[in-house]
């Protein structure tokens, strides 16, 4: 038998948590609600899939620029100076199949065999497997749930070491729904400046941010935008996640680096897929904020009935489409209630410890993956869950 490569075999294992287990059983004619996975239930804006038909139908069906079509990247650069504060050129622009593989350039461009990488914990789980395929180390900062999973800077500073070579930021927070303040972000930049340390940044969701809330890209902070990968995708905010469209925004200097590993991977994204980008960004942002909307309607419901359920607390989440509610009252492990909830209340949550050891006493549950009606039913069936414990 031909044996894997170390790296394959020394990496962690990718998982999908309880979507595994959740499909066994809905293989059987159980009907579940989906709270479990990270998607926009909204269909992609019209508009959006009009203008990647057009392009099909003229033709734009060959081989582009590799880092992407220069019309695209002028459209995101036009966007990361209005909303992100960052002004950069078009050779800082590198369109990507969405933002895992712009991750997973960004680790694979910087992260030498051996090097530590920081992780803020609760952590999203997909970045540790490419670190560790990268051959990095990943480094786990455990943050405080009693004070609000708060970037703490001197839990960062303490885990440095000589290896050390990046931290990696999401913002706003899978899982936590933190979106993180200026303040909290100047104290980590603080800390990169200090310690010459690159800094990924994940920001997925930053358009998705409720009442006064707002997403500070933190490469727009003084002295970061030369030491920061930033990592954005049309995927949440713009119901696109099937499309696999995304972007990495790097210093020019960094650049070529990340180019080497995108176009050793996959050549250049799809070229027509990108006319559907440039509309998205160029052309009328009312569905994003409609989309936004109900979401935010579909947080106050879940919030709500959470806590009023016993033994059951829930903060408001800041942003993203995740709620992350405390269920430590309980007296069980949250892996252990995830799964009582899927064979019981026909339910799909995650369990916060998939998140890391910080996550344990929690689960997640997304509301932007079901209707407003499907949210409301998954309410009632863990209410009466709860109820019973």
């Amino acid at each position: 038998m031909i044996p894997l490569a170390d790296r394959i075999t020394s990496s962690s294992k990718k998982s999908y948590g309880m979507y595994d287990s959740a499909q066994r059983l809905e293989a059987t004619g159980v009907d579940l609600i989906h709270l479990e996975f990270g998607r926009p239930i909204f269909d992609t804006p019209a508009h959006i899939k009009q203008a990647t038909i057009d392009a099909l139908n003229q033709g734009d069906v060959h081989y582009g620029e590799m880092p992407g079509s220069s019309a695209f990247r002028r459209a995101i650069q036009a966007k990361l100076a209005d909303f992100n504060g960052l002004e950069v050129g078009l050779e800082e622009i590198l369109v990507t199949n969405g933002l895992t593989q712009a991750s997973f350039a960004a680790f694979f461009a910087l992260i030498n065999p051996g090097d530590e990488v920081i992780l803020l914990e609760p952590y999203y789980p997909q970045h540790i497997g490419k670190i560790e395929l990268a051959g990095g180390k990943p480094v786990m900062v455990p943050l405080d749930k009693a004070n609000n999973f708060a970037i703490d800077a001197a839990a960062i500073e303490a885990a440095i070491t000589p290896r050390t070579r990046m931290i990696v930021l999401v913002n706003p927070a899978n899982p936590t729904g933190r979106v993180y303040t200026r303040a909290e972000l100047q104290s980590l930049a603080d800390i990169a400046i200090r310690h010459d340390l690159a800094v990924v940044s994940d920001e997925v969701y930053e358009m998705i941010t409720y009442g006064d809330c707002r997403h500070i890209s933190i490469a727009s902070l003084p002295g970061m935008k030369e030491r920061t990968i930033s990592l954005f995708a049309f995927t949440k905010a713009y119901a696109m996640d099937g499309w696999r469209l995304g972007y990495a925004v790097a210093d020019k200097a960094l650049m070529p680096g990340l180019m080497t590993i995108s176009t050793s991977a996959v050549t250049h994204v799809n070229t027509f897929i990108q006319a559907g980008g440039t509309a998205a960004l160029t052309q009328s942002q009312e569905p994003v904020f409609e989309m936004v909307a109900e979401d935010e309607a579909r947080r106050d419901i879940v919030v709500q009935a959470l806590n009023q359920m016993p033994g059951v607390t829930c903060a408001s989440p800041e942003g993203t489409i995740y709620a992350y509610p405390d269920i430590t009252a309980t007296g069980l492990g949250s892996q252990e209630i995830a799964e009582r909830i899927l064979e019981e209340a026909h339910v799909v949550v995650e369990s916060g410890a998939f998140y890391g050891p910080a996550g344990e006493g929690h689960l997640r549950l997304c509301f932007g993956s079901e209707t407003t009606e499907r949210v409301a039913l998954a309410m009632e069936r863990l209410t009466r869950f709860f109820n019973t414990l």
